[in-house]
């Protein structure tokens, strides 16, 4: 509608304008109507709350209308009460409450530089503040002092955008001191992924001890080998020799010691004088060397990769049923707890077999017997992908138990055909040979098999009549010798057994409970931890926790689901599904490299099923 004004008189009108409103029926007179009527027209000058502060600035550089002088070091700063309320709330509590301040000229700030508080004070009345890395920390602590928020985050941004390896673990330090989360994080984040470019400044060498454990024992710092923690460590303790020195055997246990190359573990670690005659760390020397020709066998926190290699412990599944009188499953699948993946392995040579065992060495799998070539053994190389036969077995078995001690596979037991067996053999990797030990004292299949304390058990399993029994027989590799231990709670056979923390986990067959054996007392305990069977299921350790799979029920069906069981806390929940539902299958952990990391580019023969698995612990 156009505007309109009213007819000017001959005197001042200050009557507001009028526009034109549309004509209604009935009215008279339409032509112009009042202001309480008229179109709102909404004016905003975006320029004039910085003309209003700009001209407070002005007042203050002159002196005029300032009420309340703040002092610092030495140094008064008239100002107007009103600004410096309605930028801090530290002043707004100040002024605003019933403190002796409020009712004072004079406000003394101690501990703040003359300096810093001009920038505060130009800040509150003009909006801009110059900050530098000369005056950042002592502006970003005054404005958190001050509480203004704004500034306060501007300082933020700056040191973030200034974080680098030579200065993280200070800024680290600062935003912690500070509560600035964001800054913390971004700090803590570079530090672990730039962790060998760290470790070679000042900062990292004045860390306390107890800040060098935090970096060391941590699983997410990106290094590419293990050496470089091991360098670090050195260089930190030569950065003040007389005073560290007697700190370096205990950083070295936070060392993946068995993860560095065997070449640099001979020709440097062994040969530092540091390490060689320093009796605290032999223990760790020990393990190494044990690590490097045992493998997965020798499982400890510092046997455990770190992230950044890209290397991390898979439950392998391996073959199996997926109902009874089924399919019998050639698929080998690898499940990784950490991230939920799932990926392909080689498929099973000669996969017409049944009822074969199977077990881990070093990082490979071997898979011996089978009801049709009951001699055979294969070794999957898991560097490579690919599976290879190697020496077969003494005696042709079936429905036996695998396993590793000491660096030799046991083949235990099982069915020829016609008898259930006694017999026991060891693979020898160096020789590739298969050779027979003392037998045990009653024949058994379908039993189960692991080692604790450097033992072999036996639990459980079908004996040369129909039944079913509880007995427990056990091996000592140093006697060469069988005894008979306490018995199992109820007879038992179809079931899986995994070794932690010093006892024994027997799950499946035909009952719901798990038992628990401590070696040690020779007993043992039993919990509920399932609401259904899990016969023949697998169970195998990774990460610290047992990983269940498959199983079957009441039913003829396999189960598909995977639980993971906390021994510290007794608890068991489903965590994954397998890619298909499977029973009497094998169960093991290896470790392996995903895509990405240095290992996996240079063994990449499984790139295309997205794994590939580095040599652990020697060569076959």
């Amino acid at each position: 509608m156009p505007l309109r004004l009213r007819r000017a008189s001959s005197q001042m009108s200050v009557n507001p304008p009028v526009v034109k409103k549309p004509a209604m029926d009935g009215d008279q007179d339409s032509d112009v109507f009042s202001a309480d009527t008229c179109e709102v027209y909404e004016f905003e000058n975006t320029k004039h709350a910085g003309q209003v502060l700009t001209t407070f600035n002005q007042l203050r550089q002159s002196g005029l209308f300032t009420d309340v002088i703040l002092s610092a070091a030495n140094r008064e700063f008239p100002c107007h009460r009103a600004v410096l309320v309605a930028g801090s709330r530290y002043f707004r509590a100040m002024f605003c409450n019933d403190h002796k301040e409020s009712r004072e000229m004079l406000v003394q700030i101690n501990g703040m530089q003359a300096d810093v508080m001009d920038l505060l004070l130009d800040y509150l009345y003009t909006s801009r503040a110059s900050i530098t890395a000369d005056n950042v920390q002592l502006l970003l602590e005054a404005s958190n002092l001050f509480q203004i928020t704004s500034l306060g985050e501007a300082c933020t941004k700056f040191l973030e955008a200034q974080l680098d390896p030579c200065n993280c673990i200070g800024m680290r330090e600062f935003a912690e001191a500070h509560a600035l989360s964001e800054l913390f994080k971004k700090a803590s984040e570079l530090i672990m992924d730039k962790f060998a470019d760290v470790v070679v400044h000042e900062e990292f060498l004045e860390l306390p001890k107890t800040r060098v454990i935090d970096y060391i024992s941590d699983d997410d710092i990106n290094v590419s080998r293990e050496e470089i923690v091991y360098e670090a460590v050195k260089r930190w303790v030569a950065h003040d020799p007389v005073v560290r020195s007697e700190d370096f055997a205990e950083l070295l246990s936070y060392v993946r010691v068995p993860l560095i190359h065997p070449s640099y573990f001979v020709n440097v670690v062994e040969c530092d004088e540091q390490v060689s005659t320093n009796p605290a760390c032999q223990a760790i020397l020990q393990e190494t060397r044990k690590y490097h020709i045992l493998g997965n066998e020798i499982n400890s926190a510092r046997t455990r990769p770190r992230r950044s290699t890209g290397c991390s412990a898979a439950v392998v599944i391996v073959g199996g049923y997926d109902r009874v009188g089924g399919y019998n499953m050639p698929q080998v699948e690898a499940f990784d707890p950490v991230t939920g993946h799932w990926g392909s392995l080689a498929k099973l040579p000669a996969f017409t077999k049944s009822e074969y065992a199977v077990a881990s060495f070093r990082n490979s799998i071997i898979v011996s017997g089978g009801r049709i070539h009951s001699r055979d053994v294969w070794l999957y190389q898991s560097h490579l992908d690919n599976w290879v036969k190697i020496a077969p077995m003494c005696k042709g078995r079936w429905r036996h138990r695998m396993v590793t001690l000491g660096g030799h596979v046991y083949s235990v037991g099982g069915y020829d055909g016609k008898n259930k067996l006694k017999s026991v053999e060891r693979y020898d990797s160096f020789c590739n040979s298969w050779l027979e030990i003392p037998p045990m004292l009653m024949a058994v299949s379908s039993c189960a098999l692991a080692t604790c304390n450097g033992k072999l058990y036996v639990i459980g399993g079908g004996g040369e009549d129909p039944s079913v029994f509880n007995k427990v027989q056990c091996y000592n590799p140093d006697t060469n010798q069988w005894t008979m231990k306490a018995a199992l709670p109820s007879p038992h056979h179809c079931v899986s057994t995994a070794t932690h923390s010093g006892k024994i986990f027997v799950l499946g067959g035909t009952e719901k409970m798990m038992h628990i054996c401590d070696p040690l007392n020779n007993s043992w305990s039993s919990t509920s931890v399932t609401g259904d069977k899990l016969e023949n299921c697998g169970i195998t350790v990774c990460g610290g926790k047992l990983y269940i799979t498959g199983g079957k029920g009441e039913g003829p069906e396999a189960s598909d689901a995977i639980f993971c069981y906390d021994v510290a806390t007794g608890s068991m929940e489903q965590v994954a599904v397998m890619p298909r539902p499977s029973f009497h299958h094998g169960c093991v952990t290896i470790h392996r490299f995903g895509q990405g990391s240095a290992q996996a580019t240079e063994q990449s023969t499984s790139a295309a099923k997205g794994y590939s698995f580095g040599r652990m612990g020697g060569d076959f």
